[in-house]
């Protein structure tokens, strides 16, 4: 997920969440301040939370007009022109090496300005709290208890409150305030053994109310979502709704108590104007009263007519858990650009005509455009279809038959349904038993098995895989190297599987690229960080020696930018999907491709320059058949350009 579309979506989710809450708030104007307040706690909770099951949850893709927001991907033209007319004397394309253009000094990247401000603020803003939370520590280890303990317990009773509550010395002619999230304390200033004992029981029962609604939790709760929304004004707004709905509910369980309503009015207007507040604790600390709230406050203490109904506690917990629950779908979504995945037409036609003329790989090619457009159903009723054919050309037990199973078994993987793509990739590889194919069913079932932490049974798959096609044995190596890592005590059998594996990788190839740069993360997670480092070197060796596929020569009417050409420029691009295999292993890199744009937006003759394998060079070409280009120019004519493109895989 990239910085900027994700902080764009986050910026919308959660304003939408406020502003539903604000409409609701609307709705509950006649219902008490704990109701109100119960719901502004509801909505820090899922704003809060909103980040975080975004990052967590599988995508769910919602139809949109083009992305909001979306960082183009590293892509660098050649700087010489096209075969053909009005070539300058240049070595033809064939006899030059395809390379990148040489790297331009680094530019400062403005797309990053925004997440590092928006980071900058919520650090601030959590190191505001936590610095108020160890203030308020070292003051009440430093506390002394208040005369008014006694007092306070019987108070504390009569509320309903069975734990125990301290009432501590603060400094004179300091807030009253409330903190504590396990261990409830109050905190009055030491010349609070002069008031008037009316006074100091209103005082203390405001303080315990707090206590009792479990304000310090909330207040917790509401301070985070508000330093990592900082940057957002309905943030704010919510911030002191939820403030003044707190204070107000606690003064309506002081009056539910007994109070008289002048009485208590007058000495809440005696503390907010003779107490000074404690202004670097208050990110953690529930203070009694604020000046800026005081009027407002004074009228609904005097309103007979209010609602004063309180809340039970655990109302609190429930609002707080069904909101998360609630925004939980809200969070899952993702803009999905219409225009980047047309919709595939019935197939039902090509079905028909596949079976007329008894060809599966026509079936399968245009399931895989189903599968892009993420339209699985069509994709598998042609893949079953294909299947049908294969079995009655083949019989069930063939290689071809195992074919079409694990082509279906890749599908239920991409679906998310892991048991059923097992269960394919099994009965694919009895219908293989014998031949040396088998390898690939039996590797993809270890993969799931690995997934699910059945190791004993992905060993097993990953040894028969090896054993059935000698002359592909790095892949199931490797595995047998992850596996047996994953296992305590077992790290020099890992480490044993990794050396066979390099020793029978072909040199300077994907495979043995793969192999070093997972070989590296084992010796990174054994400590041995100088060994990883040359492992990673030694893998991206390879990686770049293996480009040896060059692009075929440029036709007539392809260009390349510069003299008059411009570049294309990207306006949409569907995201790569990473690979089980690769996601498994926690394997990343990038896939350098060569493409060609032409006038009608879209990539063509793509080839993989530099791949990564473990099934990511084909999801970086299926991507990039998807992206839509306004194409180059040439003397303000659309035209045909050359370039490559680096896709990045990368884990979160």
């Amino acid at each position: 997920m990239e910085s900027m579309a994700f902080i764009t979506g986050a910026a919308l989710k959660s304003s939408a969440v406020l502003l539903v809450a604000w409409a609701a708030a609307q709705l509950l104007r006649n219902r008490s301040a704990a109701a109100r307040h119960l719901l502004w706690t509801a909505a820090s909770a899922a704003i809060l939370a909103l980040p975080f099951l975004s990052l967590g949850l599988p995508a769910l893709a919602v139809p949109a007009a083009g992305r909001l927001a979306a960082l183009a991907p590293t892509v660098t033209f050649r700087a010489d022109t096209a075969a053909g007319a009005e070539r300058p004397a240049v070595p033809s394309p064939a006899a030059v090496p395809f390379t990148r253009a040489a790297p331009s000094p680094p530019a400062f990247n403005w797309k990053m300005l925004p997440p590092a401000i928006w980071g900058f603020g919520a650090a601030l803003g959590l190191s505001q709290l936590l610095a108020a939370a160890a203030l308020l520590w070292r003051r009440r280890r430093l506390a002394s208890t208040h005369p008014a303990q006694q007092e306070a317990r019987m108070l504390a009773r009569e509320l309903g409150i069975e734990s125990p509550v301290e009432i501590l010395e603060g400094p004179a002619d300091s807030m009253p305030m409330a903190c504590g999230l396990l261990r409830p304390a109050i905190f009055l200033p030491t010349n609070a053994a002069a008031w008037s004992e009316e006074r100091r029981r209103m005082v203390v029962l405001h303080e315990l109310a707090h206590v009792r609604r479990g304000d310090m939790a909330t207040h917790v709760v509401a301070r985070l979502a508000l330093s990592l929304h900082w940057w957002n004004p309905l943030a704010w707004m919510a911030w002191r709704e939820f403030l003044k709905e707190r204070e107000r509910a606690a003064d309506d369980l002081v009056l539910l108590s007994g109070a008289r309503a002048s009485d208590y009015a007058g000495h809440l207007l005696e503390i907010a104007r003779a107490m000074q507040p404690a202004r670097s604790l208050a990110s953690a600390a529930v203070a009694m009263a604020r000046r800026s709230e005081l009027e407002g406050r004074l009228l609904a203490i005097l309103d007979a007519r209010r609602n004063r109904r309180s809340m039970a506690r655990v109302s609190g917990m429930a609002a707080v858990l069904a909101a998360v629950v609630l925004v939980a779908p809200f969070a899952a979504m993702r803009a999905q650009d219409s225009t980047a995945t047309p919709a595939a037409t019935d197939p039902d036609p090509a079905i028909r005509a596949a079976l007329a003329s008894k060809d599966p790989h026509a079936l399968e090619q245009a399931a895989l455009v189903y599968e892009r457009s993420q339209q699985w159903d069509a994709a598998q009723k042609l893949l079953d279809t294909a299947l049908a054919i294969r079995e009655q050309a083949a019989g069930q037990h063939s290689v071809e038959y195992g074919e079409g199973l694990v082509k279906l078994g890749v599908l239920a993987s991409k679906r998310g349904q892991m048991d059923r793509a097992a269960a394919l990739y099994a009965k694919a590889a009895s219908a293989m038993s014998g031949s040396p194919a088998v390898s690939k069913p039996l590797t993809s079932l270890g993969v799931i098995l690995y997934t699910q932490k059945k190791y004993d049974q992905a060993r097993e798959d990953f040894l028969q895989a090896q054993t059935a096609d000698p002359a592909h044995k790095v892949t199931p190596l490797v595995w047998l190297g992850l596996t047996e890592a994953k296992q305590e005590g077992h790290a020099a059998a890992a480490e044993s599987y990794f050396h066979q594996a390099m020793a029978l990788a072909v040199p300077d190839s994907v495979d043995a690229g793969v192999a070093a740069d997972l070989y590296a993360n084992f010796l990174r997670d054994e400590g041995r960080q100088a060994e990883a480092d040359a492992m990673r070197q030694q893998a991206d060796s390879a990686r770049r020696a293996a480009r040896s596929l060059r692009p075929q020569p440029a036709g007539a009417g392809v260009y390349r930018v510069g003299n008059g050409v411009t570049a294309p420029l990207l306006l949409s691009k569907p995201e790569p999907e990473y690979s089980e295999e690769a996601r498994a292993a926690k394997y990343q890199g990038t896939v350098i491709l060569s493409m060609e744009v032409a006038p009608d937006g879209l990539a063509h003759n793509i080839q993989v320059v530099q791949g990564l394998g473990m099934g990511l060079d084909e999801e970086a070409v299926a991507a990039v058949r998807q992206w839509k280009f306004q194409p180059g120019t040439k003397d303000q004519v659309p035209v045909t350009v050359r370039a490559l493109i680096e896709v990045n895989f990368r884990l979160l």
